[in-house]
């Protein structure tokens, strides 16, 4: 633990008006803790010593530190409500059904903790801080829960560094101290990219990827190109660039068609885009998956009403909605524990849209059919 100034010497001046707030994370970097024991220290949890709570006690004072007060409310019994930011980087989640399963889950943790459930967003990029700020400036809601940012969005941070409780959706490897719930995205698209290289042999795929600047999206996209470097044959594979949309998936195929003519088969990042992708193929006469294979990412309903039915990786959005509401819960309570990082398990669902099935995938298509 870092030596803090000595008590009887005055106390360091509150910070100028105007200049950043103090965060727990500047605490913990004086008092040599981690931000998550700071915030148990400040909410006197018993399981913080008392020379770390009188430690995060003086440095916080010195510092200036004000606590967040919609935090204390919810504690108190006197707050309403978590909120729920999607800015405008990932508008296309309201069109998603990803969206509905997530907020299934982040209800019924909060309904369990009877408070409600606040939706923060912006419609345009130009003013996408607004669906931070106004969470921030209205202290209505004890914690948030950060859904489909951009890895780069720098509010993502400013967020986690005001002190409100704030748990994050999905993978950010540059914020190792947030707290995040998501799914194992590289895991997931290397299982489907290697249910078409190993048991049905292809050897020439295309990806449509999501956006790029969105941790998922890179994730699914390196899963896919370490199952092709895994292959002792030579695989080759191109590349298109989607948003998520039915017709971002059918720019990309047909990006992808042009691209190399004997392609085999597609790998959406998406269900909407392979649904897209199959509009493509089918313009230009070719059969899934007799002429292309195709397959797809989430398993939230269209792979099941498409003909053929998508061969895709099931997500577990409503579950994952849960943990990440009930992570949220624990911050505010003081109960941060010891993990930063919380991931769940995809699971591979093998339908008609890749080809008849090979002996070895057999036993995982009738799993994959029997739960459906």
């Amino acid at each position: 633990m870092k030596r803090l100034t000595d008590p009887s010497a005055p106390h360091a001046p509150t910070p100028a008006a105007g200049r950043a707030p103090v965060t727990l994370r500047d605490i913990a970097s004086v008092v040599g803790v981690s931000p998550s024991a700071v915030s148990m220290a400040l909410a006197d949890h018993p399981r913080i010593g008392r020379a770390t709570k009188d430690a995060v006690r003086t440095a916080a004072r010195e510092l200036g530190y004000v606590a967040n007060s919609a935090g204390r409310a919810l504690r108190a019994g006197r707050a309403t409500a978590i909120a729920v930011v999607v800015p405008n980087t990932a508008q296309h989640v309201f069109g998603h059904p990803y969206f509905s399963h997530l907020l299934v889950g982040v209800t019924t943790s909060a309904n369990a903790h009877e408070c409600g459930v606040l939706i923060s967003t912006n419609p345009d990029q130009n003013h996408e801080v607004a669906a931070y700020d106004r969470i921030l400036r209205s202290q209505a809601a004890s914690g948030a829960i950060i859904a489909s940012a951009a890895s780069n969005d720098p509010n993502v941070s400013r967020m986690v560094d005001t002190g409100l409780p704030v748990v994050l959706i999905g993978r950010y490897p540059h914020l190792p101290q947030s707290v995040s719930v998501g799914v194992d995205e590289y895991a997931g698209a290397a299982s489907v990219t290697r249910h078409l290289v190993a048991d049905h042999g292809l050897r020439r795929i295309g990806h449509i990827s999501g956006p790029l600047e969105h941790q998922t999206a890179l994730d699914r996209y390196e899963g896919f190109r370490a199952a092709l470097a895994e292959c002792a044959e030579p695989c080759a594979h191109t590349l298109a660039i989607g948003d998520f949309s039915e017709e971002a998936g059918r720019a990309g195929a047909a990006e992808l068609l042009d691209g190399m003519p004997d392609l085999q088969a597609i790998f959406a990042a998406n269900d909407e885009m392979a649904y897209g992708a199959l509009l493509e193929l089918r313009s230009r006469g070719l059969r899934v998956p007799q002429d292309v294979a195709l397959v797809g990412y989430d398993d939230f309903g269209v792979s099941r009403l498409t003909s053929p039915a998508l061969t895709t990786v099931r997500v577990p959005a409503e579950q994952l909605g849960l943990h990440a509401a009930d992570r949220l819960f624990d911050l505010v309570e003081g109960l941060a524990g010891e993990t930063t990082h919380t991931e769940l398990p995809t699971e591979l669902v093998i339908r008609e849209s890749c080809g008849e099935h090979p002996p070895a995938a057999a036993a995982a298509a009738a799993a994959a059919a029997a739960g459906d």
